[in-house]
C-alpha cells in the first residue's frame, strides 16, 4: 500500500521523537496523519505543535492515554494503516511501577490490535519493539578492546544479532515490549492481520530531547552543552549500533508500503555494525564537536543492561531494499548541531497530561 495523499495514517505515539519524525515524513507525502498521544514528555507538545504549524488540519491530535479503549476506537475510525510507536519507554521506569508498564505496553497494544482487527481488519500495522526482546545477551563470550565489547565469536561480530536468536525477556520493560511483540506477530499469523515488527537498536536524531532513562544519546550531548556532568551506568565499554531516525522513518515507510510480502515477520534494525560504538567512543566524539571535555561519572550497571548489542540487519535490507545507514560520526554533529539550537526551547518536564480526549 502507498503512503501517498488521500491516505489516513495513525501514528500511536506520534508526537514523540520517532513518531513526530515519522509523522511528518508522511506529511510530506501527502497523507493526513492521525496522532493519538498523551503528551505527557517533556517536549511532545512541541512537536505537534511543529507538525500542525506546518501541516495544519491535515495533523489530526487524539490527545489522550494509549490505556483509554474509547481514544484507541477513535483514534482507529477510517485509518487506512497505522504505526506503533506509543509505550512506557524506561527500563527504569518499569522497574519502579510494572503495573503501569504492563498497561501500557501490552494492554494497550492489545486495545489496538483487538481495535483495528474488528475496525480496520485491512489495515497495516507496524510495531516499534525492540532489541530488549533479546535480553541480557550474558551467554555471548566478549571481549574489550580500546573500542568496547565485542563478541569472541567472528561471525557475531562481523555481522550482529540476528532474528534466529531465541527471546529471552528481562525486566518488566523486556517482557511488556517482548509480550506485545509475540501479540502483533501472532495477529498475523491467527487473523492474517497485515502487521510487522522492528526490533530496534539505539535510534537518535533530530527531535529527540533525551533523558538518563532513554534516550541516551541526545542525553549525553544536552548535559555536555549545559556544562553538567554525564553518568555512565557501567564501565562505559558497552557498544551499540545508533542509527539516525531518518533512516529509521526510511524503514517504516518501506515496510508498511511493502507489507504484503513481510506480513507476519520481524527485524532487527539499527545502525549495524558499521555503526557500532562504545558510550565512551561517543563521550569522546562529544569532545571533539564541542571543543570541550564534559565531565563524566560512573555509577553501577544497570538491570537487564546489555554489554553488547549490534542488529543485523541483512534481512531487513534485504527484504525492504534499504541502503547504508547515514554514519554515525555525521549524525552526532548534525544532532549537536540540531540541540544547540533548540534545545532552550524544550521544557524541562512533562505537562500535566490533559483531562479528558480532545480530537482536534
Amino acid at each position: 500500500m502507498r503512503l501517498e495523499e488521500g491516505r489516513t495514517i495513525l501514528v500511536t505515539g506520534g508526537a514523540g521523537f520517532i513518531g513526530s519524525n515519522l509523522a511528518m515524513r508522511l506529511l510530506e507525502r501527502g497523507c493526513r496523519v492521525r496522532i493519538l498521544d498523551s503528551l505527557e514528555r517533556p517536549g511532545t507538545g512541541r512537536n505537534l505543535e511543529w507538525l500542525t504549524a506546518r501541516h495544519g488540519d491535515r495533523v489530526e491530535p487524539v490527545v489522550a492515554d494509549l490505556r483509554d479503549p474509547a481514544a484507541i476506537a477513535r483514534a482507529v475510525r477510517g485509518v487506512d494503516g497505522a504505526f506503533h510507536f506509543a509505550a512506557q519507554v524506561a527500563v527504569t521506569t518499569s522497574l519502579a511501577d510494572p503495573a503501569a508498564d504492563f498497561a501500557v505496553n501490552l494492554g494497550g497494544t492489545f486495545a489496538l490490535l483487538e481495535t483495528l482487527r474488528r475496525e480496520r481488519p485491512g489495515a497495516p500495522l507496524i510495531f516499534a519493539s525492540t532489541n530488549k526482546v533479546y535480553g541480557d545477551l550474558a551467554d555471548i563470550a566478549l571481549t574489550q578492546g580500546r573500542d568496547g565489547y565485542a563478541p569472541a565469536a567472528p561471525d557475531l561480530a562481523a555481522h550482529g544479532v540476528g532474528e534466529a536468536r531465541p527471546l529471552d525477556f528481562h525486566t518488566p520493560y523486556g517482557c511488556s515490549k517482548g509480550a506485545a511483540d509475540q501479540y502483533v506477530l501472532d495477529y498475523a499469523r491467527s487473523y492474517g492481520m497485515p502487521a510487522a515488527v522492528l526490533r530496534m537498536s539505539c535510534i537518535y536524531g533530530e527531535r529527540q530531547m533525551g533523558t538518563e532513562d532513554q534516550g541516551w544519546v541526545a542525553h549525553f550531548l544536552l548535559r555536555a552543552l549545559a556544562g553538567e556532568t554525564i553518568t555512565l551506568y557501567g564501565d562505559g565499554h558497552q557498544v551499540r549500533d545508533i542509527c539516525d531516525v531518518a533512516d529509521t522513518c526510511a524503514a517504516y515507510v518501506a515496510a508498511f508500503e511493502r507489507i504484503d510480502s513481510i506480513a507476519g515477520r520481524a527485524f532487527n534494525w539499527g545502525g549495524g555494525p558499521e555503526n557500532a560504538v562504545s558510550l565512551l567512543t561517543v563521550v569522546g566524539e562529544i569532545r571533539r564537536i564541542l571543543g570541550t571535555a564534559p565531565p563524566v561519572t560512573s555509577s553501577d550497571w544497570r538491570a537487564g543492561d546489555q554489554r553488547w548489542f549490534v542488529a543485523d540487519t541483512r534481512a531487513i535490507d534485504a527484504a525492504l531494499g534499504l541502503g547504508p545507514r547515514k554514519g554515525w560520526r555525521t549524525g552526532l554533529t548534525d544532532l549537536a548541531a540540531w540541540l544547540s539550537v533548540n534545545r532552550a526551547a524544550t521544557p524541562p518536564a512533562a505537562a500535566p497530561a490533559p483531562a479528558r480526549e480532545q480530537v482536534w
